[in-house]
C-alpha cells in the first residue's frame, strides 16, 4: 500500500494473519494477570493518561464509572476504543474498566485505545503481533506545541499594523 491510501479494518485483519506467525527463536511471552484475573496497562495520548483493566466478560466498557456510550457521546470516539477488539476478533469478549485523567475527549479516547491494546497483549500475548501491525501499541507522541512569548499562539504572530 502506498502512504496515501487509507486502511480499513478488513485490511488490518489481513495483515494480522501474516503477523500471527511467530518465529520459533523468540521466547514465548507469559500472560500478566492479577489475582482477580485482570490484565492492567497504561495508555497515553496527548495530555491524557488512561489506567485500563481488562478481564473476560460480556463486553461492558466503563470509563470513570460511566458507560462508554455515556462518557464518549460521539460515535467516532466509541468506534476508536473498540478498534483493538475488532482487529483481534475479541469483540464483546472482554469487560473493560478504566480511569482517564487529563486532556480532552479525543486525547482520552486515544489513551483508552492505547491502554486497551496494551492490556490485551498482557492478557493474551499472542495478540501482540496483530495489534502491533495495526499500530495500536505505538504511543502517538504528538502533543500541542507550547506558546512562545511575543506570539499570539505557538507560531501565530499578532496582526501587523503600520500605525
Amino acid at each position: 500500500m502506498s502512504g496515501t491510501e487509507s486502511r480499513t479494518l478488513a485490511d488490518l485483519k489481513d495483515l494480522a494473519v501474516a503477523a500471527a506467525v511467530v518465529p520459533s527463536d523468540q521466547p514465548k511471552r507469559e500472560p500478566k494477570r492479577d489475582a482477580q484475573g485482570r490484565a492492567y496497562a497504561t495508555g497515553r495520548r496527548k495530555n491524557a493518561i488512561a489506567r485500563v483493566w481488562v478481564k473476560p466478560g460480556k463486553g461492558e466498557i466503563l470509563i470513570n464509572d460511566k458507560k462508554a456510550s455515556q462518557y464518549f457521546a460521539r460515535p467516532v470516539l466509541r468506534m476508536l476504543i473498540t478498534q483493538p477488539f475488532l482487529v483481534a476478533d475479541r469483540y464483546n469478549q472482554f469487560d473493560v474498566f478504566c480511569t482517564v485523567v487529563g486532556g480532552g475527549l479525543s486525547g482520552q479516547a486515544g489513551a483508552v485505545r492505547h491502554g486497551i491494546s496494551r492490556a490485551l497483549t498482557n492478557y493474551e500475548p499472542d495478540l501482540r503481533g496483530i495489534l502491533k501491525v495495526a499500530g495500536f501499541l505505538t504511543r502517538d507522541s504528538r502533543v500541542v506545541e507550547r506558546k512562545k512569548y511575543g506570539k499570539a499562539k505557538a507560531r501565530r504572530s499578532f496582526q501587523f499594523s503600520k500605525r
